[in-house]
């Protein structure tokens, strides 16, 4: 099979990618190496600036009629109070709230929007096992697909999108560079009742974080733990969860029972790393492939969908002509390590700040910067937008 582009890893930044260059009339492949979309407790946070996105596409109403919860803030309850972080419902923007959606729904949505696309195929159950080289560039890749057959895609650009253990990266010889976390974290959920708190919430104890995400009739729970912890937290036994869940969060006490065992969790190994460099001849790496981002903030999926608008704008027009000059693909890596840069130096300082600390059963301080009014403004920026939003600019085929 031959395509302008192939792109490896149906997430965020694939799909939107796979959306972005079908609309412009790019011949685009988008592999993906799963048979659906259904992987539960994925990032599922959509915040304004990919809100935005969507409304420059003409998908807004339609992303909104899909079951969602909308977020207007953020804060942190602590033993001793109530601590604001982000009031989004000041922002100076269209959207002033983050959607909670399952990320599958958005997925399916972006894809079959891509879908009508004649220039646009999706190849389910499709994972790369190598790459097409030839005279010093990459030219496509090679892939697996059931029962076991093997196949090959060239193409004048190939994007590897295919997430934190990127098979793209590692056949590419790529190796990024890791920044450390200091935490795993345990996802599960517990039905939600009338009279529960409205907003998500990050809750903070001496010992303990918990985050807590209104799912209209479920929480989504992700209980923090020391990084390589799970072992420790199984050998004391699920009551142990199950008592602190309570404990921290006295809401849920006549619920924590819902949790029957182990096998209804789900463990994230937090990772927190940047390639240096995201581009070889004919390949450019984006999203989490590029850079694994902390849940801090849950700003993962914007970033991917922010890469994947400016990989569009910057080289779109390029592969229009069938070429993809690596001046381009270094271009979108200059464009997108600054707000990758600045985003994770913020992780890393609310990881060293916080969360280490929580973890490490030290009292909890609010700094006192926090409480300087320029913060407020700031942090809604900061959550809401990000650093550098991208906009659409690739036109669609046949618009003027």
């Amino acid at each position: 099979m031959e395509t302008t582009c192939v792109i490896a890893g149906g997430g965020p930044a694939g799909a939107m990618l796979g959306l972005l260059l079908a609309r412009a009339g790019v011949d685009v492949t988008l592999l993906e190496k799963h048979a659906d979309f259904l992987r539960d407790f994925r990032g599922d946070t959509i915040h304004p600036s990919t809100l935005q996105v969507l409304d420059e596409l003409g998908l807004a109403a339609e992303f909104h009629r899909l079951p969602h919860h909308k977020a207007y803030g953020m804060a942190m309850e602590t033993d001793d109070g109530r601590v604001p972080i982000a009031d989004l419902t000041r922002l100076h923007a269209k959207y002033r709230y983050i959607a909670f959606v399952p990320q599958w729904d958005f997925l399916n949505l972006i894809t079959a929007k891509a879908a009508e696309h004649s220039n646009f195929r999706l190849l389910m159950n499709a994972q790369v096992i190598d790459l097409i080289r030839e005279d010093g560039a990459v030219r496509g890749v090679r892939y697996r697909d059931e029962p076991g057959g093997e196949h090959e895609i060239r193409a004048t650009l190939t994007v590897a999108a295919d997430g934190r253990g990127s098979d793209v990266r590692r056949a590419a010889g790529l190796v990024p560079k890791e920044y450390g976390a200091p935490m795993d974290v345990v996802w599960f959920r517990l039905p939600r009742q009338e009279g529960d708190p409205g907003q998500p919430f990050l809750r903070a104890s001496s010992g303990h974080l918990m985050v807590a995400i209104n799912r209209e009739t479920y929480w989504q729970l992700a209980y923090v733990i020391p990084k390589g912890g799970f072992d420790h937290l199984r050998s004391e036994g699920i009551g142990t969860l199950r008592s602190t869940v309570a404990r921290l969060l006295p809401f849920l006490e006549n619920r924590v029972g819902r949790i029957r065992d182990f096998g209804d969790v789900s463990v994230l190994q937090v990772a927190l790393n940047r390639l240096s460099r995201w581009h070889l001849p004919g390949l450019l790496l984006i999203g989490d492939a590029a850079h694994a981002m902390s849940p801090v903030f849950g700003v993962g999926i914007n970033l991917a969908v922010q890469d994947a608008v400016a990989t569009a704008n910057i080289v779109g027009p390029a592969l229009l002509r069938g070429e993809a000059p690596e001046a381009l693909l270094a271009k979108v890596e200059h464009r997108r390590m600054v707000p990758t840069v600045i985003t994770q130096a913020a992780q890393r300082m609310v990881q060293d700040r916080l969360i280490r600390p929580a973890l490490d059963a030290r009292p909890l301080r609010v700094p006192p910067v926090a409480r300087l009014p320029v913060i407020g403004p700031l942090a809604r920026r900061f959550v809401g937008l990000g650093v550098l939003p991208e906009h659409v600019r690739l036109t669609q085929k046949g618009s003027h």
